[in-house]
């Protein structure tokens, strides 16, 4: 009998065939998306021929745009906040050594993690971002509140500078990280900077913490 004359074997229901890391790609390609275009701009077509998959693939595996943002936020976002509780619970003793620790961690996160910082500017800072309300509501508590709090504890016990203020300190940090490398495309081309890569960034914001800007006063 010819091949072609040959009953099929029905098709098994489940999930189509195919490679283990499918859906990290579709994840992957819809943070590369949203990190260039915004999350509201971004339709899902795009995502799938970014990730190189069908539509229809893309729907399957996540349903509409909303399910997708949620599957970034519970498996690409919050396992960053995750690793940030970490190093607090690690370092919330002593208010130097967490301010050093969060920029520590957080640059490190950033090497791993390219897409956080611009993701951050666009979907937080920017007015009608799509993730202001979870980092004000979700994460605030869990990171930016915590932190204050902890630094404002390290002022009473006298670890800290009584001059500074907690809740800017943490805003502070953040700008000496993620503020830092979103802002990088702009700087590199106002100061021919290059040269300056992450190990340099860190270094430069951890001795700001330490000695200021006054380079004649030697640290206690």
């Amino acid at each position: 009998m010819p091949a072609s004359a040959r009953p099929r074997k029905p098709r098994r229901p489940g999930r189509p065939v195919a490679g283990a890391d499918l859906r990290a790609r579709m994840l992957d390609a819809a943070i590369s998306c949203f990190t260039a275009h915004g999350i509201a701009a971004t339709p899902l077509r795009t995502v799938a021929r970014t990730a190189g998959v069908t539509p229809a693939l893309l729907h399957y595996y996540f349903g509409d745009k909303d399910k997708l943002v949620e599957a970034i936020i519970a498996e690409r976002l919050m396992p960053v906040v995750a690793e940030m509780r970490e190093m607090m619970a690690r370092n919330v003793g002593d208010g130097v050594d967490l301010s050093a620790g969060f920029v520590n961690t957080m640059f490190a996160l950033i090497e791993r993690h390219a897409w956080f910082p611009q993701l951050w500017v666009r979907e937080v800072l920017c007015e009608g971002g799509a993730l202001r309300e979870l980092i004000i509501k979700r994460i605030a508590p869990q990171i930016p509140q915590q932190l204050e709090r902890h630094f404002h504890a390290a002022q009473q016990r006298g670890e800290l500078n009584p001059e500074l203020d907690s809740r800017l300190l943490v805003i502070s940090l953040l700008g000496l990280t993620l503020f830092m490398h979103a802002s990088a495309p702009i700087w590199r081309r106002i100061f021919q900077a290059d040269d300056i890569d992450g190990d340099v960034l860190r270094r430069h914001a951890l001795a700001l913490l330490d000695h200021g800007i006054d380079g004649t006063r030697s640290k206690p």
